[in-house]
């Protein structure tokens, strides 16, 4: 093969949805006649960039336009200001961005990738392309035409070596079945370390989330190992990361919105223990939610999978030196089917990718399901897969149910299905106030399909049903930190955390109380937004007391607390309006050195909020709008403007 048509595809994925199109593109590439050769970035030494010829990008954006943790290495790496303009001069490349245009930094880290490797002398191959999930199609609406020009561009730079002939579109598009990247190897009878137990615990209901817990890190270790992926680098230390988790023991669970409302919003504690893992204001806490023991048994049961079986599971192109027999490697496997479903594949609550459908058509068996599937695999049945599959948020199970000739095998199902992803929340409790506890402040997401069918979350919901009266409770936990951080006492601060956004603030508000017990803290205006003041105004009384005399968000001390109740009367008012209310008062505080930090809902409200005292800035200061917007900007580099959102 001409290492001309050598490819490098790069990708840094949050949800998977990058590597998905990574993945995509080298299958595509390979039928082309190309050698593509697939890394993600934290698994490729970005030192050797410059020796590449071709090199292929595709990133996702992150929360407020930040990078996959993933890429957070190889990005500080390109950003080191010795590399020098021609460093990447004989590189050529392609970015292609995954974001969502609700939020107000749209695939932000595409647009720097592109204008940073330009800086350093690289070529693009084509323009950027940029995905939305905002689209009709999703962001497949833009991949689809940005591939077209890829390969277009591509064939007409490198040609075809001698005897090779480019494939026709029909020989495209009636491709053979791929080779799936995994083996499944299957063993009689379970290892003898199987059989022991695995804990010393003497509580019998900690001891079984335990075991529970180290067969299911078994199982992803076992697949991440066989994927080739780097582990997260996590921090050292119990209780920050998903090889060291705390088992947390659920103390209480309550509703916080009225009984009649129709959002079911929950404030849950965990008693971390006696020797817990300390966290700081604006940290989160991520767990992994247990899947519906019927939904599982449904999976195994639709496959004809054996959920009782032993197996291990590895890398299709391994060399045999480096297969599972290995003793060391034998540790972390084999593991039952039903492990490998329950901690691995996310079966009840993700939609499969268009990838999915297309394997699923070489293995259906009725004439009417194949020419459907195969249909949706095309470009011109983009459109009508995602209002089946994607808008509709049909889950593998749902899926599979839909096609019942299919029987696909176990090597495709661990590679197509959709991974079971951590879920993150903001600490809404300052551990200097709860000594040994976290807490968190839970929204049970549901939602109507437009055709009409209820969907409910699947860690809220299961969450929320969990009731540590019934009996003792205990989750697996671990602790991130999060986008925001609370300055020092003397900043005033300004926050903004309509719903559950006010989860973070609650801690802000009670370490700055702790605070106070000591010295001097600067005030706080607070600003929440609610439905009905009836009906989810979430932590009322805490808000409330802290306004009283001399307290932190006292109006005596320059604080206050601005509530905003949507739906109280005829006409909506947000958080945004009562921002404006009051811009004499956020003025004020920003002239001392205030600190903004917004959190919430990722659709319109953050860029209305930020806009909101873009103006308060231009107006009261008397300067221009740019020169508002360089303020902020300048804030944000100072850490005292900070955003986290949500979708």
């Amino acid at each position: 093969m001409d290492n001309r048509r050598r490819l490098l595809v790069l990708y840094a994925t949050d949800t998977g949805n990058a590597q998905d199109v990574a993945e995509r593109i080298v299958r595509e590439g390979e039928r082309r006649h190309y050698a593509p050769i697939l890394h993600s970035t934290s698994s490729y030494e970005p030192n050797v960039l410059p020796m590449e010829e071709n090199v292929i990008f595709v990133v996702s954006t992150c929360g407020q336009g930040d990078p996959p943790a993933m890429m957070k290495i190889f990005w500080r790496f390109l950003l080191r200001k010795s590399l020098g303009e021609h460093w990447l001069e004989k590189v050529n490349y392609a970015v292609f961005g995954l974001g969502d245009s609700g939020y107000q930094k749209y695939n932000m880290v595409a647009k720097k990738l592109d204008r940073r490797l330009s800086d350093l002398g690289a070529k693009p191959i084509v323009p950027r392309g940029l995905g939305d999930d905002q689209h009709r199609s999703g962001y497949e609406g833009a991949l689809d035409p940005w591939l077209v020009n890829l390969w277009t561009a591509l064939r007409e730079r490198i040609s075809l070596p001698s005897g090779l002939v480019e494939p026709s579109k029909d020989d495209l598009s009636n491709t053979q079945l791929d080779s799936p990247k995994f083996t499944v190897i299957y063993h009689s009878a379970p290892p003898v370390a199987e059989l022991q137990s695995l804990t010393i615990s003497a509580n019998d209901a900690l001891r079984s989330v335990e075991e529970d817990w180290t067969q299911h890190q078994r199982a992803r270790v076992m697949m991440e190992t066989a994927a080739g992926e780097t582990p997260t680098i996590m921090e050292e230390g119990p209780g920050h990361g998903p090889d060291q988790a705390v088992f947390a023991k659920m103390v209480v669970n309550r509703r916080l919105t009225a009984q009649d409302h129709n959002q079911d919003v929950r404030h849950i504690e965990f008693d971390l223990g006696p020797n817990a893992v300390k966290y700081q204001p604006g940290d989160i806490l991520t767990l992994i939610p247990r899947q519906n023991p019927e939904d599982v048994d449904s999976f195994l049961n639709r496959l004809s999978l054996d959920g009782d079986a032993y197996v291990t599971v590895e890398a299709a192109r391994l060399e045999p030196a480096c297969r599972w027999n290995d003793p060391e490697l034998l540790q972390l496997g084999p593991v039952k089917i039903r492990t490998l479903v329950e901690s691995v594949l996310d079966v009840s609550s993700a939609s499969p990718r268009r990838y999915f459908f297309e394997v699923m058509s070489h293995f259906a068996s009725a004439e009417h399901e194949k020419e459907r599937l195969q249909y949706f695999a095309t470009s011109e049945g983009r459109d009508d897969l995602y209002q089946y599959n994607q808008k509709e948020r049909r889950s593998v199970l749902e899926v599979l149910l839909d096609f019942p000739s299919v029987q696909l095998p176990l090597e495709w199902i661990l590679q197509l299905v959709p991974r079971l992803k951590p879920r993150s929340f903001s600490i809404a409790s300052s551990e200097r106030a709860h000594p040994n506890q976290a807490h968190v402040t839970l929204a049970v997401v549901e939602w109507t399909t437009p055709f009409k069918r209820k969907r409910r979350g699947l860690c809220s919901s299961w969450l929320s049903k969990l009731d540590p009266s019934q009996g003792e409770i205990y989750v697996p936990v671990w602790i991130t930190k999060g986008a925001l951080k609370l300055p020092a006492p003397s900043i005033p601060l300004i926050l903004v955390g309509p719903g559950t956004g006010c989860a973070p603030f609650r801690a802000f508000v009670e370490e700055r109380t702790v605070q106070s017990e000591s010295g001097a803290v600067a005030p706080i205006l607070f600003f929440f937004g609610c439905r009905k003041q009836e009906k989810d105004f979430l932590y009322k009384e805490f808000w409330q007391s802290c306004t009283e005399e001399d307290r932190v968000m006292s109006f005596n001390n320059g604080g206050g607390l601005f509530v905003a109740f949507s739906r109280d009367q005829s006409q909506k008012i947000y958080v945004q309006h009562k921002i404006r209310e009051n811009r004499e008062l956020v003025w004020r505080l920003l002239q001392s050195g205030a600190a903004i930090f917004i959190s919430g809902s990722a659709n319109k409200m953050p860029a209305q909020v930020t806009s909101c005292f873009e103006e308060i800035i231009s107006s009261e200061g008397g300067v221009s709008r740019e020169a508002a917007i360089r303020w902020l900007k300048q804030m944000e580099l100072k850490g005292r403007f900070s955003v986290e959102a949500w979708s």
